[in-house]
């Protein structure tokens, strides 16, 4: 039964993101560098406030920024007002010299670290969060109307850089459809930082100018807008699957100084989804000497690394490499692309063996000069080329028996000769590189593990341990460590791998309604193979809070793996991350865990995983009693152009048409609660009106709710729709009255935007 009590643990677990600190202590190091990297501070939440750390790895010192009790004493006696030296009043500080500036009370403050004496400083306002400043300090650009302009941050002189821009055809924003409008309205954001990338030098800015005049309207009505008056209607540019027209972006160098464009001398490149220039896919050669972007046609079968004059527009392919399905520069679909170029050479992720490996070319022909890495498992990022000593540094999966999802710091010479793990522990390493190159901060960590974060050289070696997390408060809400676990795929051979939630106060004598908790990629994850279960793990420790037995796995077709397990998906996005994989978990683990209750399984998923809910209940209705499906897109060929042909193909109606929970919706038979928002402007609440339609046609019972106002996350009601899916399941899968429990709101602030879009 859950009670009172379980339902403030699942808050407490589901406001984690959102308040560092609160149940953790010390797990993430997000370093601010100082004297060009060489030495960098950071602070550590500690639940009541911060704490600031100094770190010098040369000296391999970690120490207290300053005396937390001698400043807080110097900061009350000046500003009248009492300080806690264990929840100083200050988010960030600026040591200058033997002193250290902060931002307290509404006021700039200066403290002399040798007598501790502070006083009120001169205030210099921070940029704006809308300002892309050049590196040397000078110049800042930003988005104006539909143009983009520069600022003099010495003077505040204000120029255009563009002045053609108009409606739709734009400088600075990526594509509409992922423009994240009703979110930025909600944060109080006109709009995103425009998508521009500074040369070296500081002289020029790579920007490109959005096309999408002839671009599909979608249609978003507002029923009661924040002024109170009449409904308001809302149009966004926005692509269906298969549609003739998608976002174009040109490219173009603008000159700061004298305001002079020069034009890529080529098409445009098709933008169905995201900025090139934000996705990394677009970047300058370190000597500004050219610009370098990646480009592929339609079906995506090729991928082109293109070389741009910025003096004269000139573009020349410098290699390129096609395929019979996609051929992708990551598998996952949001982050950078594994290229590298060097000054004669191009390092170029490639899946051509079956694997994701690097392999090397001549910059100037395009000749391939070797493949430097090999064997049965996947480049992930690429971290340090050191060009003097031929040599790359960089991020590995696969190399760790137990789960191949583990990530593992490496070397090898660009030969391909001297490969060597240089964290050889088993465990998973997420890496900060450090601004100067010359060392990298490392946390280490796995699903049941603490992470443990420590600052090492290139060869491996510890410089200086830095946190680890403190998980008291965590276990004090119940809260046990999940279960990697490792099962056969539905074909019997594949391995997949998951984790598993025991419910709070678990009682192995007792059974337990299990819930699966989906996503289906296939361009991001649902496990993190490390302790943060990331953005997409959102859900799982609340409901195990609440008394189910949790579980979540990553099918054949989800990205990770090899380039045939990936692909599962291409053309089969019906499959939703391959749901007969997560039925065949169910089944085998069950087998071993008599306390797992397969009479009483549930789904629950957002997005993707809201489609992956209802289709697991509709093609599994044996396995799936109950689901509750949030934000789901339920109807491919009207959901994103992008979304849809990356994974089912460009000109695949056919495959559209299976990846479509309308035409099944007659065989509906469990209990389902579908949630949309109102204002969700990525996957539109048409999406689920329209299964709902047809639910209603086929005479189907099942709950909507439309949450008026809301966008995709739901970020400004998240824990009262998140209660309404929890007393769903408690009321239809446990079988029980769920106990009535209001929880708060949960603030919007910068950490809770950064987890739920990560």
């Amino acid at each position: 039964m859950s009670t009172t009590e379980d339902y403030q643990a699942a808050e407490q677990l589901l406001r984690r993101p959102a308040r560092p600190g609160e149940l953790v202590t010390g797990d993430k190091v997000r370093p601010q560098w100082l004297d060009g990297g060489t030495r960098f501070w950071y602070a550590v939440n500690t639940g009541a406030g911060k704490r600031f750390v100094l770190v010098d790895p040369a000296a391999g010192t970690r120490e207290p920024a300053f005396d937390h009790a001698r400043l807080a004493a110097a900061l009350t006696a000046v500003s009248g007002q009492q300080v806690d030296p264990e929840a100083l009043p200050i988010t960030a500080i600026a040591p200058t010299g033997n002193a250290v500036e902060f931002d307290a009370f509404g006021e700039y403050w200066r403290c002399d670290l040798d007598a501790y004496t502070c006083e009120r400083a001169e205030f210099t306002p921070p940029g704006s969060p809308l300002d892309v400043p050049s590196p040397d300090g000078k110049v800042a650009v930003s988005q104006r109307g539909y143009d983009l302009w520069a600022r003099s941050l010495s003077d505040g002189r204000e120029w255009p850089l563009t002045i053609d821009g108009e409606p739709d055809f734009r400088y600075g924003p990526g594509p509409s459809s992922m423009g994240n409008p009703t979110l930025l309205r909600k944060v109080g954001l006109p709009h995103l930082p425009p998508a521009v990338a500074w040369s070296p030098d500081s002289t020029k800015v790579l920007a490109h100018r959005i096309d999408e005049r002839r671009v599909r309207q979608a249609p978003l009505v507002e029923a009661r807008p924040a002024d109170g008056g009449a409904p308001a209607l809302h149009t966004q540019r926005y692509a269906f699957a298969g549609d003739e027209t998608l976002p174009l972006a040109e490219l173009v160098v603008l000159n700061v100084a004298s305001g002079t464009a020069v034009r890529a001398q080529t098409g445009p490149l098709m933008t169905p989804q995201l900025s090139p220039i934000m996705l990394g896919w677009a970047w300058w050669a370190q000597d500004g000497s050219a610009v370098y972007y990646l480009g592929q046609p339609r079906d995506l079968r090729t991928l082109t690394l293109y070389r741009l004059d910025p003096a004269t527009g000139r573009v020349t392919a410098v290699l390129s490499e096609s395929g019979d399905t996609r051929v992708e520069p990551n598998q996952w679909l949001y982050e950078p692309p594994i290229v590298r170029v060097l000054a004669d050479e191009v390092l170029w992720y490639s899946q051509r063996d079956g694997w994701g490996h690097l392999y090397r070319y001549d910059l100037r022909t395009g000749a391939l000069l070797g493949q430097v890495t090999s064997g049965q498992w996947a480049v992930r990022k690429i971290l340090h080329v050191d060009e003097a000593e031929r040599v790359v540094y960089f991020t590995a999966s696969g190399l760790v028996e137990e789960d191949p999802y583990r990530r593992t710091v490496c070397r090898v010479g660009l030969d391909g000769s001297g490969f060597a793990e240089l964290t050889d522990d088993g465990l998973d390493h997420v890496v900060t590189l450090a601004e100067n190159k010359q060392y990298f901060i490392d946390s280490a960590s796995t699903v049941d593990t603490p992470p443990v974060s420590s600052v090492r050289d290139w060869t491996g070696r510890v410089l200086v341990e830095l946190e680890r997390a403190d998980i008291t408060k965590l276990t004090a809400t119940g809260w046990t460590p999940p279960e990697r676990f490792r099962v056969k795929a539905a074909d019997g051979t594949t391995d997949i791998y998951g984790v598993l939630y025991h419910p709070r106060g678990f009682d192995p004598a007792r059974r337990y309604p299990v819930v699966d908790t989906l996503y289906p990629g296939p361009q991001v994850n649902r496990v993190e193979p490390g302790f943060d279960p990331g953005g997409m793990g959102l859900d799982a420790e609340p409901l195990a809070a609440l008394g189910f037995v949790v579980i979540a796995v990553d099918g054949r077709g989800t990205p990770g793996r090899s380039k045939s397990f990936h692909d599962a998906s291409y053309g089969r996005l019906a499959d939703a991350g391959c749901l007969a994989d997560h039925v065949a978990a169910l089944e085998q683990l069950a087998r071993t865990r008599p306390w797992m209750d397969l009479d009483r399984v549930g789904a629950f998923g957002h997005s993707g995983g809201g489609f992956a809910t209802v289709r697991a209940m509709l093609d599994f209705p044996d396995v799936y009693k109950v689901g509750v499906a949030l934000s789901g897109s339920h109807d491919a060929p009207t959901f994103n152009a992008s979304f849809v042909e990356t994974y089912d193909g460009a000109d695949n109606p056919d495959a559209w048409a299976r990846t479509s929970n309308l035409g099944l919706a007659d065989r509906l038979v469990g209990k389902l609660l579908v949630v949309h928002g109102e204002m969700d402007d990525q996957v539109h609440a048409a999406q689920t009106l329209r299964l709902a339609a047809r639910l209603v046609a086929a005479g189907k019972d099942f709950e909507l709710l439309i949450v008026p106002g809301a966008e995709h996350t739901f970020i400004d009601c998240l824990t009262y729709v998140r209660k309404r899916g929890w007393d769903f399941l408690v009321r239809e899968l446990m079988g029980e009255q769920p106990p009535a429990y209001r929880p708060a709101p949960i603030p919007i602030g910068p950490e809770l935007l950064a987890e739920l879009f990560a």
